[in-house]
């Protein structure tokens, strides 16, 4: 078989979706279905403009918080505490024992464990001159 690398800061939507699909093919062979599933939350103004929000997953029984942003005029009225508990509960509700979240800023790794995340992991210069904080949490 002959083969070509590629590498594009482009790639084809259908591209990544056939690699989403081989994938999640072999880990269900490998470790059984994850079912994913999109979990979100947000936090609307009166006019119901987003002012904060959560965006993550569920899959294998643990939540993923890809996402955490809270307008600067929300900051320091533990809305981050909020979503995270409602967030918590959706995931549950779906089965979930354990969640995780990461981080390269000090104040909201400090606000995660707050809510009872604890670091198990760090990636130094992730950007340069901070690091990565990975923390997790058991849930109720």
């Amino acid at each position: 078989m002959n083969t070509t690398l590629e590498t594009t800061a482009n790639p084809l939507p259908e591209d990544l979706a056939f690699l989403a699909e081989r994938l999640t093919s072999f880990n269900d062979g490998d470790v059984g279905a994850s079912e994913r599933k999109a979990l979100a939350v947000f936090v609307r103004d009166e006019a119901g403009a987003v002012v904060a929000g959560i965006s993550g997953y569920t899959a294998w029984g643990w939540l993923y918080v890809q996402w955490l942003w809270v307008d600067e005029r929300l900051r320091g009225q533990h809305m981050a505490g909020r979503m995270l508990d409602e967030a918590e509960q959706e995931a549950v509700a779906r089965g979930c024992n354990n969640a995780w979240i990461d981080t390269f800023n000090p104040n909201a790794a400090k606000a995660y464990q707050r809510q009872g995340y604890r670091p198990f992991g760090t990636l130094a210069d992730f950007p340069v001159g901070r690091s990565r904080i990975f923390l997790q949490k058991k849930l109720a």
